[in-house]
């Protein structure tokens, strides 16, 4: 059985940044290795019809939605706090993604990245805050903003988001292992499940 789990994601979404601080225990737990797949959330839902919640049209299930967050943020224990400027056009954030990959300093741009949106609040929005925050962690941020503005980087946002509706994401997180598509932080626990034996493949 496939032991490497792909992970789409975008950076905008507070359950992708819950997913990801799950991660490191699962893999630990599992002998399982991540396969990182930015893509762009925007592109999945008008791919698919989807909305985001907080566009929901009944406000007692927006509000319900946003008290689930604060729910999940309290038993996952991770430093959080809602971004004021949520919600943002990540076209040029996930770029970046894109763009640190190909340079190779993936690791150290996802940590920031996450940290900066859903722990410390940045506007991640603005090219210049994405650059500042790149800066922080030692990545050569105008560079990297630079090559957002390739075809190279431009057609690998776009394969890879694509790709995840291909296989059946209509939001994020989604996990993919093998065929198999588990889509939510809290259906890790059934991944890691499959993962270990313990869930059969459902067709």
């Amino acid at each position: 059985m496939a032991s490497e789990i792909e992970f789409f994601f975008d950076y905008v979404s507070p359950y992708s940044y819950l997913a990801d601080v799950q991660l490191k225990g699962l893999c630990e737990r599992t002998g399982a290795t991540i396969a990182y797949r930015p893509m762009l959330l925007g592109g999945v839902f008008k791919a698919t019809g989807n909305v985001s919640p907080i566009f929901e049209k009944c406000e007692a299930k927006r509000a319900y939605g946003l008290k689930t967050l604060r729910r999940w943020v309290a038993l996952r224990g991770a430093p959080f706090q809602m971004n004021p400027h949520f919600p943002i056009n990540s076209v040029a954030l996930m770029r970046t993604a894109i763009a640190a990959q190909q340079a190779g300093v993936f690791a150290t741009t996802h940590v920031a990245t996450f940290q900066a949106m859903w722990v410390d609040g940045k506007d991640l929005g603005n090219p210049e805050v994405i650059r500042e925050v790149m800066d922080a962690a030692g990545v050569d941020g105008a560079a990297l903003l630079a090559a957002t503005q390739t075809d190279a980087v431009k057609q690998g946002l776009i394969a890879a988001t694509e790709e995840a509706v291909r296989r059946g994401a209509f939001g994020v997180p989604t996990f993919c292992l093998g065929d198999e598509m588990f889509w939510g932080q809290d259906h890790l626990a059934l991944l890691e499940a499959r993962l270990t034996g313990k869930l059969p493949a459902v067709a």
